[in-house]
C-alpha cells in the first residue's frame, strides 16, 4: 500500500469524523464545492511555488494538492482506484490521441 493508498483510505475514515477534531471531516462537512475550492487554492499556489523554482516548496504544496485533490473526491464518492484504473486504461496511449478521442 502506498502512502497515496494511506492517505485515501484516511481521508474515506474521516467522513464520519467530528469536524471539530478534525481537517479532513471539516472539509466535507462544508461539502463537495468547498473541497473543489480549497483544491483550486492549492492548486495555485504550487504554480506558485513551481514559478518560483523553490522545490522545497513546491513539494510542500504538491503535498498539499494530492491531499486536497483526495478529499474532493472524496466529498463526490469517487474512489482512488477509480482514478488510479482510468490512468491504467490510458496507460501507452499518446496523450494527443487520448485527448482527440475526448472529442
Amino acid at each position: 500500500m502506498t502512502a497515496l493508498d494511506r492517505l485515501a483510505a484516511t481521508i474515506e475514515a474521516r467522513k464520519g469524523a467530528d469536524p471539530e477534531t478534525s481537517w479532513t471531516a471539516k472539509l466535507l462537512a462544508k461539502g463537495p464545492e468547498k473541497a473543489a475550492e480549497k483544491f483550486g487554492e492549492e492548486a495555485v499556489e504550487a504554480i506558485i511555488e513551481a514559478v518560483r523554482g523553490d522545490r522545497a516548496r513546491l513539494t510542500a504544496e504538491a503535498a498539499d494538492v494530492l491531499y486536497h485533490l483526495l478529499v474532493m473526491l472524496a466529498a463526490r464518492d469517487v474512489a482512488l482506484t477509480d482514478v488510479l484504473a482510468e490512468l491504467e486504461r490510458r496507460e501507452g496511449t499518446s496523450g494527443i490521441a487520448e485527448k482527440a478521442a475526448r472529442n
